[in-house]
């Protein structure tokens, strides 16, 4: 469990811009549009949307709040974004959670405080 605890904990912790890029691709995906049709609302080339999204180009500021134009979210959005692996990891320990005793629930609380102040 604690392994388990340990992995989901470094998933959340992810490299920030590459949770952008991620978030980016996913959300395009989302609402349907293709790299091309997104580049053409960007201002940008196709290239340019796929480097992006491989994380290989980090968007400036002024393309941020063009993309969060587009999907009409606000840039703190991209952050907290889910991927479907994210979901499955909280769907599963949300499992495992229900499963557990009171004392195996505050020992479980204790252990994520102690590796989130970290």
């Amino acid at each position: 469990m604690l392994n388990y605890l340990a992995n989901y904990y470094k998933l959340l912790c992810m490299n920030y811009q590459k949770l952008i890029s991620t978030s980016i691709r996913e959300l395009r995906i989302k609402k349907g549009l293709t790299q091309e049709s997104f580049a053409e609302k960007l201002g940008i080339s196709i290239n340019g949307v796929s480097n992006i999204e491989r994380n290989r180009y980090q968007p400036t500021a002024k393309m941020i709040d063009k993309i969060c134009k587009t999907f009409n979210i606000t840039p703190a959005e991209l952050l907290v974004a889910k991927s479907d692996v994210e979901n499955d990891i909280i769907k599963n320990i949300n499992t495992l959670l229900s499963n557990c005793t009171k004392k195996q629930l505050k020992q479980i609380y204790d252990i994520i405080t102690v590796l989130i102040r970290k």
